[in-house]
């Protein structure tokens, strides 16, 4: 019987411990402002379109968090906020995606998986520990791994009665995170070759959400 109880209790154990990375974890729901983006730079469209490549391979050094907040709001960031508008064009401005940020090594945060808000450009906090290296064992990608953060676009499927046009949104958001990372000396790649329902349910995505693009960004 006393063995019993004891294995009950390790199962518990293990439960909760998974819980507190990929469920809704201790710390959950904490918002994080972000330094205000730059609206001007001194790298040129042209200049980053002619540079732009994919970057697979990163040095060992962590990013900032203004280099995090520029690179999301390329992705995601509103430029109209009468309007809600974005920075990456989408069909009839319904806005499918959702930029999740998996952080390894980037000073300030604390690793975890974060969700941008765009409205109010923050990061919620999703839940903390080695969310990124969850991503990395899902989607088997070796770039994720040493990366100091990746982002994940997601794509509301649940909402798009048109499954194309969150895949071309998603196409739009990356080629801004591609070219933001030019000034700021950062590297990205896309990823789409992964099972985005291994992910998806790896990294615990509200329903109705799937994983479009991984992109793991660190210096080049």
């Amino acid at each position: 019987m006393r063995s019993i109880v004891c294995l009950m209790a390790v199962v518990c154990l293990v439960f909760l411990s998974s819980a507190a990375v990929y469920g809704q974890g201790a710390g959950s729901g904490v918002q994080i402002k972000l330094p205000e983006p730059k609206y001007d730079g001194t790298v040129s469209v042209e200049k980053a379109l002619k540079e732009r490549r994919s970057v697979r391979v990163y040095k060992d050094s962590p990013l900032s968090m203004a280099e995090v907040s520029q690179v999301l709001f390329a992705a995601q960031g509103v430029t109209e906020p009468g309007r809600g508008l974005r920075t990456a064009p989408s069909a009839r401005a319904k806005y499918f995606l959702t930029v999740y940020l998996f952080v390894g090594n980037v000073t300030g945060l604390k690793p975890g998986m974060y969700r941008y808000e765009p409205k109010g450009h923050v990061l919620v906090l999703v839940s903390e520990g080695d969310a990124k290296g969850w991503l990395y064992k899902a989607a088997g990608q070796a770039p994720i791994g040493k990366a100091p953060a990746v982002l994940a676009i997601a794509g509301a499927q649940d909402r798009a009665t048109n499954a194309d046009w969150m895949y071309l949104e998603a196409g739009h958001a990356a080629q801004n995170v591609y070219l933001q990372c030019v000034p700021l000396g950062l590297g990205t790649v896309v990823m789409a070759g992964f099972n985005a329902e291994a992910v998806s349910k790896a990294i615990n995505l509200p329903a109705g959400e799937k994983t479009l693009y991984i992109m793991p960004v660190g210096r080049k």
